[in-house]
């Protein structure tokens, strides 16, 4: 029996989801980031907890170390933080001469600030200027896009639960700015993003699940290493490129694991 609890996309939500699941006493909790994890573990040291995504897992306190994370917490880390490099580099090969570049970032969410830090100095090492948009609720993300006019030449956008949840009105408000953004899911394109580069996230919550099949098996968390992804996507939505007068490099397409036209 599998109980499912969702936090729709209210991150206050989840201390009481994992008290619940205590109460339950379930054999083990799959908790999907980096914050439901955290409130899991603050909740029970004696259930066994597996994550599916987190992008540092060291980093944010859910484990001692990637060989040994010690304690009930084990997982799979999505390395969010080290590909911030990499996508400012993809990024700057479909917005050729890109100067300036906003991120958009929820200011609440540990993983995000982390990964805000690494494009930063890949921004500086590339010859880019960061210019910082620190959101908290759905609230701030409209106005932070009206502050963006003529500052910014593209949006690097963090991936996080609320903005996530948040992707269409950041595509509208950026399409509508005439800003090509940059995303880790594919998701944020299926809602009109530019383009994405990340972990095959199918494959992640895959191997997650054969996580949980081993500790239900009698595995200890402790005992189970935190996996890193093997599979990296590289998605192009050539009809955003269109609508924003871009081209994109026949090279790059010929890269990409997916092109959306």
């Amino acid at each position: 029996m599998i109980e499912y609890r969702w936090a729709e996309g209210r991150p206050e939500r989840f201390a009481e989801i994992a008290a619940e699941f205590v109460r339950l006493k379930v054999d083990v909790i799959l908790a999907a980031g980096t914050e439901a994890t955290l409130a899991a573990k603050q909740a029970t040291a004696i259930i066994p907890i597996v994550f599916p995504v987190a992008g540092d897992p060291v980093g944010t306190g859910l484990v001692a170390s990637l060989a040994r994370p010690g304690a009930n917490v084990t997982g799979v880390s999505n390395q969010s933080r080290d590909l911030a490099a990499k996508r400012l580099e993809l990024f700057r090969e479909v917005v050729r001469g890109l100067r300036r570049s906003a991120i958009l970032v929820n200011a609440g969410y540990p993983t995000a600030v982390l990964e805000m830090g690494e494009v930063h100095s890949a921004a500086r090492t590339l010859g880019i200027e960061v210019i910082p948009f620190e959101i908290r609720r759905s609230e701030d993300i409209a106005p932070a896009f009206a502050t963006l006019s003529g500052r910014a030449e593209a949006v690097y956008v963090v991936g996080d639960p609320l903005l996530n949840a948040n992707r269409m009105r950041i595509n509208v408000l950026a399409l509508t700015a005439r800003l090509p953004t940059i995303y880790s899911q594919r998701e944020y394109l299926d809602a009109g993003g530019l383009m994405s580069y990340g972990p095959n996230y199918l494959d992640l919550n895959r191997r997650a699940a054969d996580l949980v099949d081993k500790i239900l098996r009698g595995a200890k968390p402790a005992d189970l290493p935190v996996e890193q992804p093997t599979k990296f996507d590289l998605i192009i939505n050539l009809i955003t490129a269109k609508a924003l007068g871009l081209d994109v490099p026949p090279s790059l397409l010929a890269r990409a694991d997916e092109v959306i036209e």
